[in-house]
């Protein structure tokens, strides 16, 4: 199980921002992007590079690049397309998927309704991004989707989660990594993050 909680002192300022009721949707949307990519930054840590020889102003060097085949960010429709331009900024050659998740009105289990992943995902970093980690059921229904196309290498971005989340993620899957911006109190008992922020998606795209 690896699981990686944000230490830096301007994630927890941004964070608190993104709590706050008077934070309009522009400034919601610009800090999910500056959060997405600081935790992008730790969370890529380990890509792969190669040393090539390239020419400076001055002389010749062997430096190093990435290597590989690129990563893929696959955010979690809707709330997780607000943190792509964040990952984007780090790795503009990344490619992009996209996991659409509802819940059976039945059941109330996540159901699949679209997933559309980069070619060679077998062969990537894949990094699932989504705001909020609440029950933990939407965040193991893309693991699981990602995982039945081939995907091995997963990490799971999340801003805000509540223990529930992490431990029902970790469970289901201990063989992936989960970076987490804040570990919040609880869940209440309509299973929302508590103290939380909202929905992301409404608040990122300014619906009610």
């Amino acid at each position: 199980m690896s699981v990686s909680y944000m230490t830096h002192p301007l994630i927890k300022h941004k964070i608190t921002l993104l709590r706050k009721t008077t934070t309009g949707t522009g400034e919601f949307r610009k800090l999910i992007e500056e959060i997405a990519m600081m935790m992008g930054y730790e969370a890529l840590a380990d890509l792969p590079t190669t040393d090539v020889e390239i020419t400076t102003p001055i002389e010749n060097c062997v430096s190093p690049v990435m290597s590989g085949k690129k990563p893929a960010v696959v955010p979690v429709l809707r709330a997780g397309l607000g943190m792509v331009n964040g990952i984007l900024a780090l790795v503009p050659s990344a490619k992009v998927g996209h996991i659409g998740l509802c819940r059976d009105p039945e059941t109330h289990l996540p159901q699949e309704y679209f997933c559309k992943l980069p070619e060679e995902i077998d062969q990537r970093q894949v990094v699932i991004l989504d705001p909020m980690l609440a029950t933990g059921g939407s965040a193991v229904a893309a693991v699981d989707a990602i995982k039945a196309r081939g995907g091995r290498k997963i990490k799971f971005l999340c801003i805000i989660a509540a223990p529930e989340g992490v431990s029902t993620l970790m469970q289901a899957h201990p063989d992936i990594q989960l970076y987490v911006g804040c570990l919040d109190r609880c869940l209440n008992g309509n299973a929302y993050i508590c103290p939380g922020l909202g929905d992301a998606g409404d608040r990122i795209f300014g619906t009610a």
